[in-house]
């Protein structure tokens, strides 16, 4: 997992397939991608709002064992 918070440039352009600024605000715009816009005019795009944060898999609970059998075997 990147420590960054944000996307790089570089990844902006790849999820937005355009290297102009203000292709790139449209795309954000079009598919209802959280964004901001800093002091230069660029976008920037949190990781979570895209989801690309890792996501950790559900904890492994037992398989379900109906009570009139009695007790689970183990």
């Amino acid at each position: 997992m990147s420590d960054k918070l944000c996307l790089t440039r570089d990844e902006i352009k790849a999820l937005a397939r355009s290297p102009q600024k203000d292709r790139q605000l449209r795309f954000l715009r079009q598919n209802g991608i959280r964004h901001y816009i800093d002091g230069n005019g660029w976008p920037v795009v949190l990781r979570a709002a895209v989801g690309a944060l890792e996501h950790t898999p559900p904890a492994k609970t037992d398989e379900w064992w109906p009570n009139a059998l009695g007790p689970r075997p183990r």
